[in-house]
């Protein structure tokens, strides 16, 4: 009787909640509470309040909510905010701060799920004598993220260890979210200038399965350990144990990424920017994948100046490498060879069949693209990203027109996504960092 009562209460106090119902009624709220705010700040409007004003107070609003949706549902929903998370820096400062806020705390926060909900699926993956495994487990979560927490504990051999345990029904909660969101794709469109929300959607549902399959992240860790063991500049935990819905690996100390961001020293911010971008060029070439979930949540700053990498739950495996045809179209749109580009765009499949572009607008849409190039050094900005998304997202401009005729290959859009997650963090990062150096080294075909 007292097992049944239990398991009632866990389910009432879940960590995810399971009813699709309810979790379509409160991504449903979003865009129902945004406009009725907007209804709201109008009738602001008419009694004298200034449009700066009632602006500020609605984003603050709005970007309360969408906290408070997006990380208590968790999910699809958490995973979605933190994705989204990295392109804060290209809103327009006037409405940035509130979302500012709002999408970085996805980093990190959520609320945790019951001690006695952990406990079960701890025995379910690992067998009625877990406990013996762990000369210390810490029942309160070090840290939650969008499918899964983290606790600290000792392994039995006395190695400090980070235990990911995932919440029950995540699988049900990520399939519901983003059929959800997809509905509503609109909405983020408008709170994230520049950044294309459908597509990213549509890769984040193609992608589930391997993020819920905690052995295919732990193969996926093993591989980077194994590369970049003894590494001077990047560390990946060693992988202990693992099993499908928990995955245990050596634990490790760091300043968290956030943090770093939110009030770092100029240094330290040129250091991590350094560190990221060479991690980012580098894996394709070195370990023949590339991490794929480019949020400050899953990077740290070791005490010994190396940068800690987690979550390998996203990957893309690049059997060949980054293909070198990028290499050169960035050289190519560099050294202003309009032409040339044209015709390699062409062959590689990013100009549709029967679509006639101007090859010198075509220059001028992806040049400013390579201007962290174009130096020695280059100062990642906020107001360079802002730049840049207001130019591809102005629908009047003729960049807007380029940008749309443009065609994406499947194969290059994980690539795409996870190349703008990275220099969305360095310009977060108000990074200055030698990127041409680590591109010339790591990326094949720029270096003509």
């Amino acid at each position: 009787m007292t097992e049944s009562h239990d398991a009632a209460e866990d389910r009432t106090e879940s960590a995810i909640p399971h009813r699709t119902a309810a979790r379509t009624a409160k991504l449903a709220s979003l865009p129902l509470g945004i406009a009725g705010r907007a209804v709201g700040g109008w009738g602001r409007r008419l009694t004298g309040q200034s449009a700066k004003e009632v602006n500020a107070a609605l984003s603050a609003k709005a970007a309360e909510q969408l906290f408070e949706v997006l990380g208590t549902l968790k999910g699809g929903a958490m995973k979605f905010g933190q994705t989204l998370s990295v392109f804060e820096a290209a809103v327009p400062d006037e409405m940035a701060e509130p979302y500012r806020d709002a999408l970085t705390r996805l980093q990190a926060a959520a609320p945790p799920m019951p001690i006695r909900q952990t406990r079960r699926v701890l025995t379910e993956q690992l067998g009625r004598a877990w406990r013996e495994r762990f000369r210390e487990f810490d029942d309160e979560p070090a840290a939650a993220a969008s499918i899964g927490q983290v606790h600290r504990a000792v392994w039995h051999d006395g190695r400090e260890v980070a235990v990911k345990v995932q919440y029950p029904g995540a699988d049900e909660a990520l399939r519901s979210d983003l059929r959800q969101l997809q509905r509503f794709s609109r909405l983020f469109q408008a709170l994230v200038p520049g950044t294309e929300v459908k597509p990213l959607l549509a890769e984040l549902a193609a992608r589930m399965n391997e993020e819920l399959d905690y052995r295919a992240e732990a193969d996926n860790q093993r591989a980077f350990a194994k590369v970049l063991d003894g590494d001077p500049r990047v560390v990946v935990p060693r992988i202990v144990a693992s099993a499908p819905k928990v995955v245990v690996s050596e634990w490790i100390d760091g300043t968290p990424l956030s943090r770093i961001i939110s009030s770092g020293d100029k240094p330290t911010r040129d250091h991590v920017g350094t560190l990221l971008a060479e991690f980012h060029y580098s894996s394709p070439e070195r370990a023949h994948l590339l991490h794929s979930d480019p949020h400050p949540g899953n990077f740290m700053l070791l005490e010994d100046g190396r940068l800690g990498v987690i979550d390998f739950g996203a990957v893309a495996r690049l059997p060949d490498g980054i293909p070198s045809h990028l290499g050169e179209m960035t050289r190519l749109a560099l050294g202003g060879r309009s032409r040339e580009l044209m015709s390699l765009l062409r062959s590689s499949g990013f100009v549709r069949q029967g679509t006639e572009l101007d090859p010198d607008d075509v220059l001028a849409y992806l040049a400013p693209f390579t201007e962290p190039l174009a130096t020695e050094t280059f100062h990642f900005t906020r107001k360079w990203m802002q730049r840049q998304a207001g130019r591809i997202g102005d629908t009047r401009g003729q960049d807007f027109r380029t940008g749309r005729s443009l065609n994406l290959p499947p194969e290059y859009l994980l690539i795409h996504r996870v190349t703008a997650g990275s220099t969305g963090i360095l310009c977060q990062l108000d990074a200055e960092i030698p990127a041409r150096s680590i591109v010339e080294r790591w990326q094949p075909g720029f270096a003509a």
